[in-house]
């Protein structure tokens, strides 16, 4: 069986659908590794690093209610620890979005080979320059921001002296339906800043994800959940397992059809091409010393010596040997 051509990277996003619990973490990574992703993903989320404890609403200061559900469905550095190094018994690799000094922090203390900076922080520079001295990749979507945000945003990654980044296209509807993926933008990106390009998926179906490799893209995000119907905040767009190790099939698919092979024919088509081709063939027994006429010559299928197109070469021509009825023509028995 020929090698499959595996140069995408498919990122599965867990974000925070282990909702606080180590075990379902565990269970989403084994989902991960059986789907045949690259790596698996986490959202670290220190949440305040965040967002607001408090609400300033009609007055007076009011509980936030997201952050409260965000810190009870979070898990511990030592759990991240211990995923990590679950993921690494797995054979696969382990990374996370960061929001903040102590996502990176964590991320770069477990030498992680990518940093994700989620579509909300591009125009944050701050966040991309720490995150950028790193050294390390750095994972950029590109939801919700004008192409000036994103020039802006690898300007102040470069201007660090990291310049190995990957931009992803990314519309931040959840779910977001394929007609309004926006999917051209693609090229826009590769084209405009010259970066490995990618496609962070928020939509229900593998058409994106294979229009996205089509079209160039080399990294690509998919939200996953062990359930839809969990309560969570990222669970209702996401994939279940069976169609998470759908969606990668169809990925790898994909870019094995858009890989160039290195001949135009593959030995598969060769094949059909000696059955669909049509060659010249005798319409009568021609005797030797006769001139071969239009009407001696039939083109017709199998694939033979001569293609169609040699037709000229031969009618006018003499037999130099008897040629039988339905005998493939080639040159040499012409002078």
């Amino acid at each position: 069986m020929k090698e499959m051509i595996q140069n995408v990277h498919i990122i599965a996003e867990a974000g925070t659908n282990h909702n606080g619990n180590f075990a379902t973490a565990k269970h989403l990574v084994d989902v991960a590794v059986e789907a045949g992703a690259d790596s698996v993903k986490f959202q670290i989320i220190y949440p305040q690093g965040l967002y607001l404890e408090k609400l300033f609403k009609q007055g007076q200061y009011v509980d936030n209610e997201v952050f409260h559900k965000r810190a009870a469905g979070r898990l511990t550095d030592d759990d991240y620890r211990s995923l990590y190094g679950y993921c690494r018994e797995k054979g696969i690799e382990f990374s996370g979005s960061v929001f903040d000094r102590e996502g990176i922090d964590l991320l770069e203390e477990l030498s992680v080979s990518y940093i994700k900076l989620a579509s909300c922080d591009l125009n944050n520079s701050l966040l991309l320059k720490m995150a950028a001295e790193t050294g390390r990749k750095l994972i950029i979507s590109t939801g919700m921001a004008t192409l000036g945000e994103i020039e802006q945003a690898v300007s102040d990654v470069i201007a660090t002296g990291n310049s190995d980044i990957v931009l992803m296209h990314c519309v931040s509807m959840y779910p977001c339906p394929t007609e309004k993926m926006n999917l051209g933008f693609i090229k826009v990106l590769k084209q405009a800043f010259g970066f490995p390009v990618g496609l962070s998926d928020h939509s229900e179906s593998s058409l994106a994800g294979a229009i996205a490799i089509s079209m160039g893209a080399k990294w690509i995000e998919k939200h996953f959940t062990l359930d839809r119907q969990a309560e969570g905040f990222d669970h209702a767009y996401a994939m279940e397992p069976a169609d998470l190790a759908q969606f990668i099939q169809d990925m790898r698919v994909v870019e094995q059809a858009c890989h160039r092979q290195s001949a135009k024919i593959q030995p598969e088509e060769a094949q059909i091409k000696k059955l669909a081709r049509r060659s010249l063939y005798a319409a009568r027994d021609i005797k030797a010393g006769e001139t071969l006429g239009e009407q001696d010559v039939r083109i017709v299928r199998p694939e033979g010596p001569l293609s169609p197109n040699d037709y000229i070469l031969i009618v006018g021509k003499t037999a130099k040997r008897a040629i039988r009825q339905y005998e493939p023509l080639s040159l040499d028995m012409f002078d």
